[in-house]
């Protein structure tokens, strides 16, 4: 049997003083501080503030951070443009990715790759992220743009870009927390592609891109994506146990149950159950009935199975909790990049300005060559007038 380690699970790549989890325990730290602790007491701004610069802002800080945040909400209106051109159907996370790139010819400082020049880069990545996914939304429903408001939280802001009109308080509140709970979560796949790229001494733009590029994938971002898809399909609360066995039965996943890191329940996952309810009776849907209740036979099956426990992840209730909120299902990916932003630019800039020993050096993991050998010397090159048919081919056909 293979023992090597898969995916890099549980090596360590580098330190950090930015995130820490322990999976044992169902516990999740920003630095230093509790991510419960957080979501009952901080908001977004804050905890972007204390993702970036390591400690909590006093109330001068802090507005002086909200005010760069709100000045730099705008996005070029030749990117508008350039949007608008883009066919509807285009994937909001592609728009997203490549806007974010777009962003850098814009950006007439881009010489300068000093830590003050790139904070003032990640400050404008953080504000301009959700004008771009609102302003998506609407051209691709034939809606005009909206701009940015010059006052009003992250949260307000971008649901009133998105909706065109002032959300309810408890609505804004209720999407400040679920951003502070997706803000940061360590060496997650993304945040890894971010500081990989970051490594070579690449641009932030290119390295927020190439994290928009690894969230994208159902397997992390667009997971919650596939949490809503399943919701969906089983369609009603009372089909839900017959689906859940039959899925397990034939060897498949429930999407939102497990995780690669916690052992226990995901503590961001306790926090948006109670969200998720409070908005789904508010709403008067049927989500988070169908979320808890496919969470309850999961557990009962592995149980009676006699199989390791699995517990709900981020992912579970924030599927439910968004779309009872109206917001389109492939935007779910996209609202976890405006949160994550904060968290990846936090990474970007400690990778590239590392003040401890060791300093930054270029990732290059090493791999195990498990293809063709044909002996000490290589393989013997063959003109094309004499190569036999290739095996592998012949077979799929």
């Amino acid at each position: 049997m293979d023992t090597r380690n898969i995916g890099l699970r549980n090596i360590e790549v580098a330190d950090t003083k930015i995130c820490s989890i322990d999976g044992e325990n169902g516990k999740l730290i920003y630095r230093g501080y509790d991510i419960l602790d957080l979501a009952n007491h901080s908001t977004y701004e804050e905890t972007a503030y204390l993702l970036l610069f390591g400690e909590l802002p006093n109330t001068e800080e802090l507005n002086e951070f909200n005010k760069k945040l709100t000045e730099s909400r705008m996005i070029p209106h030749s990117l508008i443009k350039n949007m608008k051109n883009k066919p509807v159907s285009a994937h909001p996370m592609d728009i997203l990715q490549s806007s974010v790139l777009e962003l850098a010819d814009y950006d007439f400082n881009r010489s300068d790759e000093g830590k003050e020049a790139n904070i003032t880069r990640a400050i404008s990545l953080i504000a301009k992220i959700p004008t771009i996914v609102a302003a998506w939304d609407r051209i691709r429903n034939k809606m005009e743009t909206i701009e940015p408001l010059q006052d009003n939280s992250h949260a307000h802001n971008f649901i009133f870009m998105l909706k065109g009109e002032q959300p309810k308080h408890e609505v804004s509140k209720i999407f400040d927390i679920s951003l502070i709970l997706h803000a940061e979560h360590s060496f997650n796949a993304s945040t890894f592609a971010a500081r990989e790229i970051a490594s070579t001494r690449a641009s932030i733009y290119a390295c927020v891109g190439g994290a928009l590029g690894a969230l994208s994938g159902e397997l992390h971002g667009g997971a919650n994506i596939q949490v809503m898809k399943m919701l969906l399909e089983i369609g009603d609360i009372n089909n839900v146990e017959p689906w859940v066995k039959k899925r397990l039965a034939s060897g498949g996943r429930v999407m939102g149950m497990g995780h690669a890191v916690y052992k226990t329940t995901d503590p961001r996952s306790e926090v948006l159950a109670t969200l998720s309810r409070a908005i789904s009776r508010e709403k008067d849907t049927i989500w988070y009935d169908m979320t808890e209740k496919v969470e309850q036979i999961t557990k009962q099956i592995m149980l009676e199975s006699k199989k390791i426990l699995i517990y709900p992840n981020v992912d579970l209730y924030s599927a439910s909790l968004y779309y009872s909120l109206g917001i389109p299902v492939d935007l779910n990916t996209p609202l976890f990049a405006i949160s994550r932003i904060a968290g990846w630019n936090a990474h970007i800039i400690e990778e590239k300005f590392a003040e401890a020993a060791p300093k930054p050096a270029l990732y290059r993991p090493k791999a195990v060559y498990v293809g063709r050998y044909c002996g000490p010397m290589g393989c013997e090159y063959i003109n094309i007038i004499n190569r036999k048919p290739n095996k592998l081919l012949n077979n799929k056909q």
